[in-house]
């Protein structure tokens, strides 16, 4: 997502240490197998992104392990060779995602309290939408407990996952306050939740077109360069220290 030029580690090797983290944690408390940890990373996210394809797609009450089997490439009797049972498998990918996702969203945090506000904005919403449109899986699945109220997946996923968005931007705004760059009489804590809400929005029909039906946001007059370039000019003008 974000990445400072000046660091050594790479945002791809940064991201599978993050990943690699969560499958020791699962193994250590028997969310997963020993077997699971052996396979490369990259066949674990498939067979991660294969469950949570599968719940997003038909819920987690109507999951079929043959289905995941499919998508993931493998056989059944593998899936129960990486996870104990069926409720564990669903549980355990879920847990994975949110670990992984609020992981890597908090590494970020000091980044983030470093740049000019204007800057920073802009890096959130534009780098933002680009990292989560990497993740089509898990967005989707995201989507839908978020916006259809999945049942189990409030405290589990989007409750989490969003704290981590929020805590970004908190950091920026307590790094520019720090310098003198807001107004004086701000209310930082609303500050950070009314702009946590109006850039999930933005962000939101950008990601997921259905939204925009709705929000009537984007079309061939306002592309979404436009509204990101205007959404930054609005919460600069709102909270910054104006000249």
């Amino acid at each position: 997502m974000i990445h400072d030029a000046g660091d050594d580690a790479s945002p791809d090797l940064e991201e599978t240490a993050a990943w690699q983290r969560q499958v020791l944690a699962l193994e250590a408390r028997g969310r997963v197998t020993r077997t699971f940890r052996r396979l490369d990373p990259d066949r674990q996210r498939a067979v991660v992104d294969a469950v949570i394809d599968e719940i997003a797609e038909h819920g987690p009450a109507a999951v079929q392990v043959k289905r995941i089997a499919e998508r993931a490439g493998v056989s059944v009797g593998s899936l129960y060779q990486y996870f104990p049972r069926r409720e564990g498998m669903l549980d355990a990918a879920v847990e994975m995602t949110t670990g992984f996702l609020t992981a890597s969203l908090d590494s970020y945090a000091p980044f983030m309290a470093e740049l000019p506000l204007r800057e920073g904005l802009r890096c959130y919403l534009s780098e933002g939408i680009e990292w989560s449109a990497s993740y089509t899986s898990w967005l989707g699945l995201f989507a839908r407990a978020a916006y259809s109220g999945t049942p189990g997946y409030a405290d589990t996923l989007v409750r989490p996952v969003a704290g981590a968005l929020q805590r970004m931007l908190r950091a920026l705004l307590t790094g520019a306050r720090d310098r003198g760059d807001l107004r004086p009489d701000l209310d930082l804590e609303t500050a950070v939740r009314l702009v946590h809400t109006l850039t999930i929005a933005v962000g939101d029909a950008e990601l997921m077109p259905h939204l925009n039906d709705y929000y009537l946001l984007l079309d061939a007059d306002h592309p979404p360069e436009r509204i990101r370039e205007a959404t930054v000019e609005l919460i600069v003008r709102a909270i910054g220290r104006q000249p």
